[in-house]
C-alpha cells in the first residue's frame, strides 16, 4: 500500500462515509473513491462492504487496520518532528559543561535560548572533561563545553572565546594594593590551588617553575568555583580561569591579570560523528556571547 493509500484507509475507517473521509483529508469525494478503488485493485481484494452509502470494513480491513493505525500516528510524529526541526525546535537537547563553565557561561546563554525556543527542552549537567568526552562518543551528550580540548579522534573541538588566567586576591591581601598584573614573584600571600591533574594548575605551575619560582600550597581544590568561594571568605588567594573570574565579589576580591599572560580557551565539544540541530547551533551562538561578555566585564 502506498503512503495516499494508508492515509485514505485510515480516514474512511475513521469516518466510515466516503464524504467523512473527503472532510478529513481536505479532498474531494471522487478523489477519495479513486484511491479507494486503486488501493482495492493493488491489494486484490475488497476492504468494505457497499451497504445503503455506507462502509462496513471487511475482516481483512480490519485485520489492517491495527497496524495501520500504529503507521499513521508514526507519521503524525514524523510531521510534528519535521515541522519542529523547520522551526529550529528540536524535540530534547542535551548540554554538559564542566562544574566552573555551568556555574558561569551557561545561565547567561540559557536565558536567551530558552525564550527563543520556548517549545524545546534542555537538559543540563555537569562533569569533568574526561567524563564529558565519554558521554558525547556514546551519544550521551549533543554538545559540551570545556577549558580544554581533549584531542580525541571522536570529537570536535571548536573555540569559542579566548581569556587569560586571572587573580583573586582578598582585599586585605598584598596582592590586592598593587596595579596592573600581577606577577607570580609578587606572590605572598597563601596560595589556593587546584588538584594536582587540573590543566589550568599545571600551567601555573610550569609558569612558576620556568621563572625558578616555587608555588607552594597547602589548599587544593578540585573545582574553581570553589577555589573563588574561599577567597571571597579571605582564606588567601587563587589563580583561576576568566568566566570564573568575572562574577567574584568586588566588596571583597581584587582581580587582577598575571604576569607572564597565560591563556586560557572556551572551547566547545561535540561528536565528530553527530551535526548540531538549529536549536543546538543558535545555543552556541548565545554560550559564546555569554563568554564573551563575561571577559569584557574583566577589561
Amino acid at each position: 500500500m502506498r503512503l495516499r493509500h494508508i492515509e485514505v484507509f485510515h480516514a474512511i475507517m475513521q469516518a466510515g462515509t466516503i464524504s467523512g473521509a473527503a472532510q478529513l483529508l481536505h479532498i474531494s469525494q471522487p478523489a477519495v473513491t479513486k484511491v479507494l478503488q486503486h488501493c482495492e485493485l493493488q491489494l486484490g481484494m475488497p476492504l468494505f462492504d457497499r451497504v445503503r452509502g455506507k462502509l462496513y470494513p471487511t475482516p481483512e480491513a480490519q485485520r489492517l487496520f491495527v497496524e495501520i493505525d500504529k503507521l499513521n500516528r508514526d507519521l503524525v510524529s514524523i510531521r510534528r518532528l519535521a515541522a519542529n526541526l523547520r522551526a529550529g525546535e528540536s524535540e530534547s537537547l542535551r548540554l554538559i559543561a564542566t562544574p566552573a563553565l555551568g556555574v558561569t557561561v551557561i545561565p547567561a546563554a540559557m536565558t536567551h535560548w530558552a525564550r527563543a525556543f520556548p517549545r524545546s527542552r534542555c537538559q543540563l549537567s555537569t562533569h569533568h572533561t574526561r567524563e564529558i568526552v565519554s558521554a558525547l562518543l556514546l551519544g550521551e551528550a549533543d554538545l559540551a563545553l570545556s577549558l580544554q580540548d581533549p584531542r580525541h579522534p571522536g570529537i570536535k573541538a571548536e573555540v569559542l572565546a579566548t581569556g587569560e588566567l586571572m587573580a583573586l586576591c582578598p582585599l586585605s591581601s598584598p596582592e590586592a594594593q598593587g596595579d596592573g598584573p600581577l606577577r607570580l614573584a609578587d606572590i605572598e600571600s597563601e596560595l589556593i590551588a587546584m588538584a594536582e591533574d587540573d590543566p589550568l594548575g599545571q600551567m601555573l605551575h610550569h609558569a612558576g617553575e620556568s621563572l625558578g619560582q616555587h608555588l607552594d600550597s597547602r589548599i587544593t581544590v578540585q573545582t574553581y568555583q570553589l577555589a573563588r568561594s574561599l577567597v571571597e571568605a579571605g582564606v588567601g588567594m587563587t589563580v583561576v580561569d576568566p568566566f570564573t573570574a568575572a562574577p567574584a565579589d568586588r566588596q571583597r576580591v581584587r582581580v587582577r591579570p598575571l604576569e607572564p599572560t597565560m591563556s586560557v580557551q572556551l572551547v566547545l565539544l561535540t561528536s565528530a560523528s553527530a551535526p548540531l540541530a538549529q536549536a543546538a547551533r543558535r545555543l552556541v551562538g548565545y554560550l559564546r556571547d555569554a563568554a564573551r561578555s563575561h571577559l569584557d566585564s574583566l577589561a
